[in-house]
């Protein structure tokens, strides 16, 4: 698969601190990519040097082929930024600030104007085009701004914190413009710090910890890979004993937790099989049964207190 995003080594040191310590990753073509970390991890450094806003001091950045520091412009012409702060002139209307981004992209005006209305309708924003931006919530400054990094039509799009701070409909309106998006095969590297968001929305993940990389996999692999001991969560039509439980194939502990019994496994698969067994020898029907894998926030504090350690 063509790698959209090629950092190798990059590095970024602010007098005696290295706020990027020679990261190397790719980002894929077609996939939303998520960048997470802590504050102070180098997440937005790293977005600033692969978007060109400040120079590597060591390393490379290929965008679409493109070095980020000797071709910039070729870079910057095929993809998108959209910045956590609305960077959208607020004594324009919004039909104004997208037609003059179509201007700095070179869009001939017809062809600027046919975007602009197509945006404004996808971004629910039509209605309220000939006001100015200084009127708008944040929620509708932020899907402006994401219309107006679409403007040329990107193959390849920069978030930063798209949703913080937004109310839940304009969070839900934004993570389906992405997925629509990326359907339709833009490439999203996005950089947030929700980690339900990131699970739900991110192909693969990134995360930084303290200038470094500590991991990189889809979301689910991520959160089974921390932890070796799996756990499941069962419930009979009757009372069991423990001992009984604690005896099955694969099983190390069996513990109750209300009406339910918590059992922790080496082997799934092994123990989801011998609590079937279990079930129909003993006449004891399973009322629920439920795989517990640890979530990614429990996957991005585990690796980014491993980093610190």
């Amino acid at each position: 698969m063509t790698a959209i995003i090629q950092a190798s080594d990059l590095t970024k040191i602010f007098g005696r601190s290295t706020a990027v310590d020679h990261i190397s990753f790719e980002v894929r073509q077609g996939e939303i990519f998520g960048f997470l970390g802590p504050n102070g991890a180098g997440k937005t450094t790293t977005t600033r040097m692969l978007t060109g806003v400040i120079p590597p001091d060591a390393g490379t950045a290929l965008i679409l082929g493109h070095d980020i520091r000797s071709e910039p412009v070729q870079a910057k012409q095929r993809f998108g930024v959209v910045p956590e702060t609305s960077n959208a002139y607020t004594d324009l209307t919004a039909w104004q600030n997208l037609m003059l981004m179509g201007e700095l992209y070179g869009l001939p005006r017809a062809r600027a104007e046919q975007r602009s209305s197509d945006l404004l309708g996808m971004v629910r924003l039509l209605d309220r085009k000939d006001q100015k931006v200084q009127a708008y919530s944040k929620g509708m400054k932020q899907r402006l701004i994401l219309a107006m990094a679409l403007i040329h039509e990107p193959e390849l799009l920069f978030l930063d914190e798209p949703t913080s701070g937004l109310d839940v409909q304009s969070t839900q309106m934004i993570l389906s413009l992405l997925r629509d998006l990326n359907a339709k095969g833009t490439t999203i590297f996005l950089t947030t710090h929700n980690m339900e968001e990131a699970n739900r929305l991110c192909h693969r993940v990134g995360i930084i910890r303290a200038g470094k990389m500590v991991a990189i996999d889809a979301p689910e692999k991520l959160k089974t890979a921390i932890d070796r001991i799996h756990k499941i969560e069962v419930s009979f039509d009757r009372e069991v004993h423990g001992d009984a439980l604690a005896g099955l194939e694969g099983v190390v502990t069996a513990n109750r937790t209300g009406d339910k019994w918590q059992v922790t496994t080496r082997n799934k698969d092994a123990t989801i099989h011998s609590l079937a067994n279990f079930s129909r020898h003993n006449g004891a029907a399973i009322v629920t049964l439920n795989t517990l894998a640890p979530s990614l926030d429990e996957a991005f504090l585990r690796l980014t207190e491993e980093a610190q350690s």
